[in-house]
């Protein structure tokens, strides 16, 4: 089975060698790994062609931001399952995706998702929160759960048949895309109960407390896009669980 990794890069010359390599180094055979640089004027493309890799093909043009860039990775991809590996993550381990293409392979899941560790920008040994989430149950996201996105593996006929990254959400349209297909159109995901990527702290949505604001803000609003409602205190029920995760790092 074909597994697809799309990485979305801008000036990311700092950390996309070491992101290509977790991806380089996995024992499943079958992967593609598309790059979607947003035209970067530092040294990205540059390491990129310099380091062996199963990038199938590297796209740089001006886009209309990180989603836009997924949305352009999904159409070109020819995997049968799609995962989205940001430009500062990396696998946590070489058999990441055996595992993963095990699970569809065996299974009839339109999903897979699992755990996450948030790990400090300069040491990614650091770990600063555990990102521990659960087998899905209806309702689950009113109460603050959803997936870690880089987590989030999804096979290509349901991005085909419910809809790509809306891009009028700037910082939660991962939020909108999983609340979608989850709550609205009932898929089934297999919950991996184990953490499969290193993400970096400090991305666009965690950077200062207005950005952090504005997503909580974009995900009461996917509720309601998707015509389903929730309460004016989804923030808190939110923020709750997630405070937890860095007192079980």
């Amino acid at each position: 089975m074909k597994i697809t990794i799309i990485t979305a890069t801008y000036n990311s010359s700092q950390t996309i060698a070491e992101c290509i390599d977790s991806v380089n180094q996995q024992t499943h055979q079958d992967i593609e790994q598309i790059i979607i640089d947003g035209y970067s004027i530092d040294k990205t493309l540059e390491i990129i062609k310099s380091l062996p890799n199963r990038v199938i093909k590297v796209i740089s043009e001006r886009d209309k931001g990180i989603y836009d860039a997924m949305n352009k990775g999904i159409k070109l991809s020819t995997g049968k399952v799609i995962g989205i590996l940001n430009s500062d993550d990396l696998y946590i381990d070489s058999k990441v995706i055996e595992k993963i293409a095990s699970i569809f392979e065996t299974t009839s899941a339109d999903c897979v998702h699992a755990d996450l560790y948030y790990v400090n920008k300069d040491d990614t040994s650091q770990i600063v929160r555990h990102w521990q989430t659960c087998d899905y149950v209806p309702g689950a996201f009113k109460k603050g759960w959803h997936p870690a996105h880089p987590t989030f593996f999804v096979r290509k006929e349901i991005y085909e048949k419910y809809g790509l990254f809306n891009l009028d959400f700037s910082l939660a349209a991962d939020f909108e895309l999983m609340l979608r297909f989850f709550e609205r159109y009932h898929v089934t995901s297999i919950y991996l109960p184990e953490p499969i990527v290193r993400m970096r702290l400090g991305g666009a949505t965690s950077k200062n407390i207005t950005n952090i604001i504005l997503q909580n803000i974009e995900c009461y609003k996917a509720f309601k896009v998707n015509g389903i409602k929730v309460s004016l205190l989804y923030p808190l029920y939110r923020l709750l669980p997630k405070l937890k995760q860095f007192f079980h790092a």
